[in-house]
């Protein structure tokens, strides 16, 4: 199944997550119930992206663009002169 190459609705994402819940919890390995509690935190975020393909990757590049520039100028010492060049340069 090429479950990253179809949409589906979210009632089937959420029956195709539940059936997998269940037979992680089948298997009975504690770590594997670890990551099992992991996405069960993060089932909305999951869903969506399997109903609209929506993630965090725009989020995080930009998160990464603004730690660069922070770096290049070490650390940071007038906030406001920060933000206004990052909306300069980002915006």
């Amino acid at each position: 199944m090429d479950i990253f190459n179809e949409k589906t609705s979210a009632g089937v994402a959420r029956l195709n997550l539940a059936r997998w819940y269940n037979e992680v919890e089948a298997f009975g390995n504690d770590e594997f119930n670890k990551v099992l509690e992991t996405f069960e935190n993060h089932d909305i975020t999951i869903i969506s992206y399997f109903e609209r393909r929506l993630t965090n990757a725009s989020a995080e590049s930009f998160n990464a663009k603004i730690k660069a520039f922070r770096t290049q100028f070490r650390g940071v010492g007038d906030i406001k002169f920060f933000m206004c060049r990052l909306a300069t340069l980002y915006s």
